[in-house]
């Protein structure tokens, strides 16, 4: 791998024979920093993830009231009890929309006004059928930018609870934002879903996991909606996060893309990350998947033995963009469906997924909902990132078997991976 100034030119290489150990999951450690936030004395969480997205969720919990002491991968976190101060300058979430929509809920329990903001791209990330929920449990909250994108401002004095209809058909995130924050309302907390549905409804069931963990009481009801007993509040704990299965996804994505193997350590069998799944497409397409009892994974690739496949992505949208990348080696087109959701994240990424694979020499197709890609003779080029990490680490690995792939602004990636460049060159 070669690196100059603003771009990095990924060395191909392969078949692969690697161990790969990814650091801990987004998801898990800005939920369980939230909690542990939240509860009654001081939690210590081990294998944390230190990138942008954390630190921004841990300096708006620091504002709110929270004490996070960091070393390495172990942050102790003394908690709230659920009485959060009133922030004295904007809550800054920057690129990050979980961060964004977390923060959201959380300060509606603050006893003054906070305002909630973000990069650029946040602010044209929508936010407002959270904050409606938000208002029909008692909240007061408001939405300050335009069409219904950050800035936010909350009028602190607490939740009162109650039944709520929320809009999840864009984002989960809304959810689990209401989710966590609702055993400290003042009465139980219902919500439905309109429609009844939940896009990337596994992310849920890992906000469920994370409250279990510490103490509260709450899940999926009879109608089809959710239940969170008042009153039921966090305790602390010491809580181990799990290496992260998006991170992962692309150590796995290298194995099927270069030939040989790639094992990824310590991601357990019984794992609620959505993002294992993708093992299960990989396995479709061709690749071998086999595990140890230390919860070690091996995926092994054979070049010229992957196939296309048809795949519903909406539970597992981040591993959709380094599918979209392992298609271009596959015999046959790829089709990604029911992922209209990847068009709010850090960039439009269907769009941004048409336009890079073109310029890789290969066809694609993109959808309001869905990608189709056609693989074709590849070639260098240089990669637009968008500021989106995924972007960026999903086609480095097409570097791995076409010379010439050029990824603009790797420094994108220290959103979830500070350091994935310097492990791919490991491998």
């Amino acid at each position: 791998m070669r690196q100059v100034s603003d771009s990095v030119t990924i060395r191909p290489r392969g078949p692969l024979d690697a161990r790969l150990r990814v650091p801990g999951s987004r998801s898990i450690t800005n939920r369980a920093l939230e909690v542990a936030a939240l509860a009654a004395g001081q939690s210590q969480l081990e294998g944390a993830l230190d990138s942008d997205d954390t630190q921004a969720m841990r300096e708006g919990l620091v504002a709110l009231g929270a004490t996070i002491d960091v070393d390495g991968d172990t942050w102790s976190v003394s908690g709230t009890d659920g009485r959060l101060r009133t922030p004295t300058r904007p809550l800054d979430a920057r690129a990050s929309g979980t961060t964004a929509r977390f923060l959201t809920a959380l300060a509606t329990l603050a006893r003054g006004s906070a305002v909630i903001d973000g990069t650029p791209r946040m602010r044209e990330r929508p936010i407002e059928d959270l904050t409606l929920a938000l208002s029909a449990l008692g909240a007061r909250v408001e939405v300050l930018g335009e069409a219904g994108c950050p800035p936010v401002r909350t009028g602190g004095g607490g939740l009162r609870g109650g039944a709520a209809l929320v809009d999840a058909r864009r984002s989960s995130q809304y959810v689990s934002a209401l989710l966590m924050v609702a055993p400290y309302a003042s009465r139980d907390v219902t919500l439905s879903l309109e429609e009844g549905i939940c896009v990337s409804r596994p992310y849920v069931e890992l906000t469920l996991a994370v409250m279990d963990a510490f103490g509260a009481c709450a899940g999926w009801n009879a109608e089809g909606g959710l239940h969170v007993e008042a009153g039921r509040h966090y305790g602390p704990r010491r809580y181990r996060i799990e290496p992260d299965a998006s991170s992962a996804a692309y150590g796995f994505a290298a194995a099927a893309i270069a030939g040989g193997t790639v094992v990824v350590e310590g991601l357990p069998a019984d794992s609620r990350q959505p993002d294992v799944r993708f093992l299960d497409v990989l396995e479709k397409m061709g690749c071998e998947v086999t595990r140890n009892e230390d919860g070690d994974v091996a995926v092994r690739g054979q070049p010229g033995s992957l196939h296309g496949v048809d795949v519903d992505m909406n539970a597992l949208p981040d591993a959709a963009l380094a599918l979209a990348v392992v298609a271009l080696f596959a015999k046959g087109p790829t089709v990604i469906r029911n992922v209209a959701n990847l068009r709010i994240k850090e960039t439009d990424r269907l769009a941004a997924l048409e336009a890079e694979i073109r310029k890789l020499g290969a066809q694609a197709c993109a959808t309001q909902d869905s990608l189709t890609i056609e693989p074709g003779p590849l070639r260098g080029a240089e990669i637009e990132t968008y500021d989106d990490h995924r972007m960026a680490m999903s086609f480095a690995l097409a570097g791995l078997q076409v010379p010439g792939v050029v990824i603009r602004d790797p420094g994108c990636v220290r959103k979830t991976w500070p350091d994935f460049f310097e492990a791919l060159e490991r491998l």
